[in-house]
């Protein structure tokens, strides 16, 4: 009796203990947690429950190919006989943007304005400070007209009194030979005539002085008056040189100081 009872109890035990250990062996792995590609999804709906419908996600779209991988495919295949001139349309196609040329404002000291200027000179007389870089036309009542001048750079200052022996309206340039040589050693070749118009540097007008190579003339870089920056001619913006083209005669005192 005692030997049928152990017997029973085992069978019990075995019974009870077989599926627990099942149990412990299935709930031992986490379940499996599938993610959707739409990471916007509320979790609920990804992984379902209670009187939720599941949602059955789209297959994910195949991995796209690294950029540099899909620019190869799009670029022509080279001929075996040599490298094609063809390039990709994005290439080939953008726009080439050209370089902007430096301006600058010109200051407002610089602009023409009538001012008080005291002078012992009589009215038509210029007067030119070149260390202001101002030019004066000297008028009546200890008034003068004032303009921006571009004027000499360092080494290529001077002072003196000539008068108006010449005028012309949109001049010729022919460069000194020492100009010429001595930009030449900068690696800048200039032409040794250049008939007058909108591109030659004496710009609009030319008033000559005495039997010097210096003029009072245009310019055109406009952005330049106000600075020290010629061989030593005195420069104005075309408008201005033309204004005083008008107003002053052969024969009318420069006074550079």
């Amino acid at each position: 009796m005692t030997m049928k009872s152990v017997f029973l109890a085992l069978s019990l035990v075995s019974t009870f203990a077989a599926p627990a250990a099942a149990a412990g062996e299935r709930y031992r792995e986490r379940p499996p947690v599938v993610v959707s590609p739409d990471l916007s999804a509320p979790w609920v709906t990804q992984l379902g429950g209670g009187n939720v419908r599941p949602v059955v996600y789209p297959r994910a779209p195949a991995a796209r190919q690294p950029f540099f991988q899909q620019r190869q495919a799009a670029m022509p295949q080279r001929p075996s006989s040599g490298v094609t001139s063809q390039r990709p349309a994005r290439v080939q196609n953008a726009a080439v943007r050209p370089n902007a040329p430096v301006r600058t404002q010109l200051a407002p000291q610089f602009l023409p304005q009538i001012v008080s200027y005291q002078t012992t000179q009589k009215p038509g007389t210029i007067v030119i400070d070149t260390p202001n870089r101002f030019l004066y036309l000297v008028m009546a009542d200890g008034k003068a007209r004032r303009y921006g001048v571009g004027v000499g750079k360092p080494g290529f200052e001077w002072a003196g009194t000539h008068k108006v022996t010449r005028k012309a309206e949109w001049p010729s340039w022919t460069p000194p030979k020492e100009m010429i040589s001595r930009e030449a050693t900068k690696g800048h070749y200039l032409p040794a005539f250049m008939e007058g118009g909108p591109a030659n540097p004496m710009g609009a007008r030319a008033m000559y002085l005495g039997s010097t190579l210096y003029r009072i003339h245009g310019t055109n870089q406009p952005w330049t008056i106000g600075s020290n920056n010629s061989s030593g001619c005195i420069r104005m913006r075309n408008e201005d040189v033309t204004d005083l083209y008008e107003r002053v005669n052969v024969g009318t005192t420069v006074i550079v100081i």
